[in-house]
């Protein structure tokens, strides 16, 4: 799926930086353009990838003391927000991404900005939102207000929780940098699965499979595991591969139970240890199964397994499978995407934390 990204604030600039990063080192294009926005510039410090032509502020000669004022500001300058839109290739792109850290104040202007290009373009709009710890307060706060109105603007929300990830606010590489690894890696195999890259794939995971699995609206959490692969005993020598090579045998044969036991493996801890956002699986909408490997690996009996499993365990009877095949790859991954998730246990923390917002929790 190709898509088109906006990142809002610190932690949404980081997140577009690194899924531009991702797709540089990926077998194919998923980014149609990557635009950063903030009230400060400070925001954008850390970006590699993003040049200053794509970071845009907003509000300027303003400060927002909340995420309320930021969207104010934000809806007052909206057309700054869209400039990055301007002579860019927007046809081409199935969907919007709109990335941000919940607890920052910048992040009111996150559902605005989706809302703005939901006015004007006919593509889906994604949030990307990753919540805070919640043992900051006022960030709690923060997050559970915003994620509130990114879901009513959006056609889904994919979040991330970066407690359960092992980052917290006293982290020295930054709060959310953790999680930004992990949405990272799933979000850039997601788009990148139906892109084509290296291999052909027998059950193609295109931009509709994923625009038919996030409609309805919501919240949605991504779980991604992976099984490092032995080494080809090919590489053994010269000598030994020649003998290999030239006998009836296939040189490097794979086992299929080992195989289909990797992609069941990795589907379990995907699905019940690896969630963005952990949730009640069995509250999932809508669901998307995607194995990705070798393709000697892809074992079509086990994907199938993987697939029905996942149904079983979520009690959804929309769940799609696919394949994504790496040929260069020395692991076996499973990807799983849940649409439509009721509210997690972290949701109901932040409402604990947000002293004195009686507002309810999302549905």
């Amino acid at each position: 799926m190709k898509v088109f990204c906006f990142g809002i604030g610190e932690t949404g600039s980081k997140l577009v930086d690194a899924l531009t990063e991702f797709e540089q080192e990926s077998p194919a294009e998923f980014i149609v353009d990557g635009v950063v926005c903030s009230t400060t510039r400070a925001d954008f410090q850390s970006l590699n990838t993003i040049p200053s032509s794509k970071q845009i502020m907003f509000g300027v000669g303003e400060t927002a003391a909340d995420a309320t004022q930021a969207a104010d500001l934000a809806e007052e300058d909206h057309r700054q927000l869209l400039r990055g839109t301007d002579d860019a290739p927007v046809s081409k792109a199935d969907a919007f991404l709109v990335c941000a850290g919940l607890g920052e104040v910048t992040s009111g202007a996150a559902p605005v900005l989706a809302k703005h290009l939901k006015r004007i373009h006919d593509q889906p709009v994604y949030g990307v939102g990753v919540l805070p710890a919640p043992d900051d307060s006022h960030r709690a706060h923060t997050a559970r207000r915003t994620i509130r109105k990114f879901v009513a603007a959006t056609d889904h929300v994919i979040a991330a929780d970066a407690e359960t990830w092992g980052a917290g606010p006293n982290d020295a590489a930054g709060p959310d940098d953790a999680v930004i690894t992990e949405l990272t890696q799933r979000l850039g195999t997601l788009c990148t699965a139906g892109e084509g890259g290296d291999g052909v794939a027998e059950s193609v995971v295109d931009a509709s499979e994923i625009i038919n699995t996030l409609r309805g609206g919501g919240v949605a959490t991504l779980g991604y595991a992976t099984s490092e692969l032995p080494e080809p005993e090919s590489s053994g020598g010269i000598v030994q591969t020649a003998k290999r090579l030239l006998s009836s045998d296939d040189p490097d044969p794979v086992d299929d139970l080992d195989a289909q036991n990797r992609i069941t493996t990795q589907t379990r801890e995907a699905l019940l240890g690896r969630l963005t956002l952990p949730c009640d699986v069995a509250s999932t909408s809508r669901g998307l199964v995607v194995v990705s490997g070798p393709p000697e690996w892809l074992n079509r009996s086990a994907i199938e397994q993987s697939r029905s499993w996942v149904e079983d365990e979520t009690e959804c009877l929309e769940i799609r499978g696919g394949d994504y095949p790496r040929p260069s790859a020395r692991h076996v991954g499973v990807l799983v995407l849940l649409g439509g998730v009721s509210p997690a246990a972290r949701l109901e923390a932040l409402r604990a934390a947000s002293d004195g917002d009686e507002q309810p929790p999302v549905e």
